[in-house]
């Protein structure tokens, strides 16, 4: 889908609809993913943003300019590549407005299946597009940033705004399970040993829930507690989530892909609930990576505890990477699994 919509983006320049940008104009590019090809002819200093580690460090290694949070202001153009979800979409269209110079483009695009159609309809009726055009199974649409929108992207940026789950901790849209305590994670969270002590580690933390319970749980047994999210957004979260227990033990929270990075220390007991999608599609083998991730850099000893959907098949990674491993509980959706390497 990334790469259609990325072709649906560039189309007006492709097309000759709108002229490409030339040399000493700037560009900033929301939600970049690494695959996009520029028209020719595009000469704007360009700097990407994006907050998901994997699609980060693709970028990168095209050798690209990117950042995981946006950085200054004054771009004579703004890219935004629409993802799924709707008050993300809205606070990024908002955000690329901030930060484009009166006068500026601002250029959208994204898959229909994803609700991109629906989105241009729902703002058309708030702001004046200057053009739109359906190509690639994306539409893609475009406005020059004017005083007279202001009021309405003050509005989309709220649709970002944080979101307070459970009454205690702060989570946003598009982040994992944003407006709701996850129920896997909920499960495995009040099935954790008590004996659990050491050095711990969060994989996969989000916004922090697993980590808090686990610390409500080990309590003094724990000496320290690192948490692992691929998503920044997230990781910023957990860390005002678990501000106040930053004077009770050392934190660690660490951007990383634990697909392809190599974590840096050893740990007594690692947790996890592990995504198996990416986008709409299924992909257990991230699960199955985060698993391999866990059995390096557990101790000699080490226990992993982890939740999962009941049909996934996480138990061969087990029994191949670890001495031992089982199952401790299993209900009508999910299962709780352990391992000791």
């Amino acid at each position: 889908m990334n790469e259609n919509a990325t072709r649906t983006l560039f189309h007006p320049f492709e097309s000759g609809t709108l002229p490409v940008p030339g040399p000493g104009e700037r560009a900033l590019f929301l939600g970049a993913v690494a695959g996009f090809r520029l028209p020719d002819g595009f000469a704007a200093d360009l700097r990407a943003v994006q907050e998901f580690r994997p699609d980060f460090l693709a970028l990168e290694r095209r050798g690209v300019a990117v950042t995981p949070e946006p950085q200054g202001d004054g771009y004579d153009l703004a890219l935004v590549l629409l993802g799924r979800h709707r008050g993300q979409n809205e606070a990024r269209i908002a955000e690329a407005y901030s930060r484009t110079r009166t006068g500026g483009l601002i250029m959208v695009a994204g898959g229909k299946k994803d609700g991109a159609d629906s989105l241009r309809k729902r703002l058309g009726k708030m702001v004046s597009f200057d053009g739109s055009l359906s190509k690639h199974h994306g539409i893609v649409f475009w406005f020059v940033k004017t005083a007279t929108a202001a009021a309405v992207m003050a509005e989309l940026a709220q649709n970002r705004r944080v979101v307070m789950v459970d009454g205690r901790f702060q989570a946003a849209p598009g982040m994992f399970s944003h407006d709701r305590i996850d129920p896997a994670s909920r499960l495995l969270a009040g099935h954790l040993p008590q004996n659990i002590a050491g050095r711990a580690a969060d994989f996969g933390a989000g916004w922090g829930y697993l980590s808090t319970e686990l610390l409500a749980r080990a309590g003094q047994r724990l000496a320290g507690l690192d948490l692992y999210e691929a998503d920044h957004a997230a990781l910023e979260a957990a860390k005002a989530n678990l501000s106040t227990h930053a004077d009770r033990l050392p934190l660690g929270f660490h951007w990383r892909d634990l697909l392809s990075e190599v974590v840096p220390r050893q740990y007594d007991v690692v947790v996890m609930n592990p995504p198996f999608h990416h986008g709409r599609a299924a992909e257990p083998a991230i699960g199955t990576g985060m698993i391999r991730a866990a059995g390096a850099a557990l101790k000699p000893g080490g226990r992993l505890f982890l939740v999962a959907n009941r049909g996934l098949p996480y138990e061969a990674d087990l029994n191949r990477l670890f001495a031992a491993s089982g199952e401790m509980l299993r209900d009508d959706r999910f299962k709780l699994l352990w391992a000791r390497r």
